[in-house]
């Protein structure tokens, strides 16, 4: 029975100890672990000295600078294509050209229309001579008689260029790229039908600046353009031409056609109409200038533009003056030197349980 007793306390009693054990242990790894104060993690760059250069990009595609969109004066009848789409045309060739049978006779409906209402104004003219009082009542009829007589004399001057134009004429050499009616005998209206030619050998790339880019480019700035067709060649370029009007983007924005110029198109024509591509603009460079990398810089309502200054393993808020910038650097002009240390990342845990 005493072995008995005695057999249970040692074992209560060791328990007991394995259990005093585990909680010291438990609470000193805690302690460590668990309850010690965060250490603060961020990551650091230095600022540099170094040449810094801002770019605008853009998208665009080839277009051809010499381009004429050729359309009949009037609708009617086709009666003879001379060309397809893609053939190459001389300047003054003729293209394509309507029935002309037709467009004679409407002259001639014109020209009696005028015969006639020329009668009616002489007619009311010396009726109003006969009259000496010259009513209210007549001199309305002979207002109404001339403008009746010069609106047919117009009809008549329309008819006539209609007729005279009846047939297409190309004023520069280029190619077709474009004809909506290519097969005669078929109607052709003034609204969507027409005939366009472009010169191959007056190409230029053309990109939608956005409009917020825009007053940072100006002619003559150097850039950098790549094809789609040819991704691993890079076209040096200048700005020729800024166009004055807006034009609406496909997303619904506001942007301005910007045109480079590209090399003479060679006997292979290696840049087609169409192509598309990207292009970089150089609007800005600085030599030698003090940068950070623009995650550094951080802003705050009252204080401005500023950095987390790393010093002795302390960080605190510095204001700063920045230049220019690009996707990857920011130039600074006053507030940091060379060499000093400033945060990229880990912001939330700057100001706490600093070392």
């Amino acid at each position: 029975m005493v072995n008995k007793i005695w057999q249970l306390v040692k074992t209560r009693y060791k328990l007991i100890v394995f259990s005093f054990i585990f909680l010291l242990a438990g609470f000193f790894i805690g302690k460590k672990f668990i309850f010690a104060p965060r250490e603060a993690k961020y990551g650091t760059a230095q600022v540099i000295k170094k040449d810094l250069s801002s770019t605008v990009a853009a998208s665009g595609e080839i277009k051809s600078d010499e381009e004429a969109t050729l359309k009949f004066q009037t609708s009617g009848q086709l009666v003879w294509v001379g060309v397809k789409q893609w053939d190459k045309v001389e300047k003054w060739q003729s293209l394509a050209c309507l029935d002309k049978e037709k467009l004679e006779k409407e002259l001639k409906q014109e020209l009696l229309d005028y015969m006639n209402e020329r009668w009616d104004f002489e007619e009311t003219t010396q009726e109003t001579y006969r009259d000496q009082a010259l009513t209210e009542l007549i001199r309305i009829a002979k207002e109404k008689a001339q403008f009746d007589l010069e609106r047919v004399v117009l009809d008549v001057e329309i008819a006539n260029i209609a007729l005279k134009y009846a047939c297409l004429i190309s004023p520069i050499e280029g190619i077709v790229t474009e004809i909506t009616t290519p097969h005669p005998g078929s109607n052709v209206y003034l609204v969507s039908d027409k005939i366009v030619i472009s010169n191959p050998e007056k190409v230029i790339f053309s990109a939608n600046v956005d409009e917020v880019d825009i007053g940072k480019i100006k002619k003559g700035m150097p850039a950098k353009i790549v094809l789609d067709a040819y991704p691993e060649e890079e076209i040096n370029s200048l700005v020729e031409e800024i166009e004055f009007t807006s034009t609406i983007t496909s997303g619904g924005g506001t942007a301005f056609a910007v045109k480079f110029n590209l090399p003479p198109n060679t006997v292979d024509e290696k840049f087609k109409l169409g192509m598309n591509g990207d292009v970089e603009i150089l609007s800005e460079e600085r030599k030698d200038v003090l940068v950070v990398p623009f995650e550094a810089i951080q802003e705050e309502e009252g204080l401005g533009e500023f950095v987390w200054l790393v010093k002795a393993d302390k960080t605190e808020k510095q204001p700063v003056k920045t230049g220019i910038s690009n996707d990857l650097e920011t130039q600074i002009l006053e507030g940091v030197s060379a060499g000093d240390q400033v945060v990229i990342s880990g912001f939330k845990t700057l100001g706490r349980n600093q070392p």
